[in-house]
């Protein structure tokens, strides 16, 4: 299983793309010492898994990496790759973790 994690920097609408096949896109960038900015897909009724994560969340993505041959007019062969997420699942972060455990704290009647 290959995992990718990082922030959420850009969460798109899902695309109909045609009458039976439905995609969506979204970027994280990863933490480390030269972040990427990765772009992973999700299709079908995965789509609607990102709808409950917002910008700036860190995600851990568990992902498909694809590739495919193409021809184009002129005969000249091409090789795409794309990463295509079935899971998503956000991660908290120590200082979040924190904050939960003093607002709980807080709600003592004493």
């Amino acid at each position: 299983m290959n995992t990718l994690t990082g922030r959420l920097i850009v969460k798109n609408e899902s695309k109909q793309i045609t009458d039976t096949f439905t995609k969506r896109d979204f970027v994280i960038e990863t933490d480390e010492k030269y972040p990427q900015k990765i772009i992973i897909e999700l299709t079908q009724d995965k789509c609607k898994i990102l709808d409950e994560f917002n910008v700036g969340d860190l995600l851990e993505c568990k992902i498909n990496i694809r590739g495919r041959e193409w021809t184009s007019p002129k005969d000249e062969v091409k090789y795409f790759n794309s990463i295509h997420a079935w899971e998503i699942v956000k991660l908290i972060v120590e200082e979040e973790a924190l904050e939960a455990t003093q607002e709980k704290d807080d709600d003592l009647p004493f």
